[in-house]
């Protein structure tokens, strides 16, 4: 019993485990990977929400230029289908006005007040087509253009070019640059006596 007893105190006490350089190292490791990872995640994200963000503020913003447009065009074309009838008073405003001769206006009072009458009417009309954004189209003498001009027959030994407008049987008109109505036109076609010689397509 009392050897026993001897050998218990006798035996050293448990020493404390000192760490490895290794394990230390490995402890350092371990413990600062995750916090490493969840830092890159964090960046990832915050990278991809600001992606998001620009990507969201630039459709925004194409959006809202679109609807400008749109109601910029809205502002611009919506009068179009009534443009369209009064173009058709201002073609009876002129026929009215040819249909009266020179000569007339110089003997008779009366349809010379009248024709007076008509002209100012007819150069009201145009002022308001102007503010408008209504413009006239009068081809004649220029190239045969087929957004704009609508062919009606072709005319033979003009002396000018194949193609050229000589004659204007309705002008046409735009507004704010967009074809309102096409300009009835007679072209010139090519032959040997006109300058050129060739062959206007009138069917584009």
């Amino acid at each position: 019993m009392e050897k026993t007893m001897s050998e218990e105190q006798n035996k050293p006490a448990d020493a404390t485990v000192e760490p490895t350089e290794a394990t230390a190292e490995t402890t350092a490791n371990t413990g600062a990977a995750p916090g490493e990872d969840r830092v890159a995640k964090l960046e990832a994200e915050v990278a991809n929400l600001k992606d998001q963000l620009l990507r969201a503020m630039a459709e925004t913003e194409n959006t809202r230029r679109r609807a400008q447009r749109d109601r910029e065009d809205a502002g611009k074309f919506a009068v179009s289908s009534f443009a369209k009838e009064l173009v058709t008073v201002a073609d009876n405003l002129r026929r009215a006005l040819d249909a009266v001769p020179a000569e007339g206006r110089e003997q008779d009072e009366m349809l010379k007040s009248l024709a007076v009458g008509v002209e100012a009417t007819e150069r009201q009309l145009f002022a308001a087509f102007d503010r408008a954004g209504i413009k006239k189209i009068d081809p004649t003498g220029e190239p045969f253009d087929p957004n704009f001009h609508q062919v009606m027959f072709e005319i033979e030994n003009t002396g000018k070019s194949a193609g050229t407008v000589v004659q204007v049987l309705q002008p046409g008109y735009t507004i704010h640059g967009r074809l309102l109505r096409e300009a009835m036109v007679g072209v010139a076609k090519g032959g040997a006596n006109d300058v050129g010689g060739q062959h206007v397509d009138t069917t584009a």
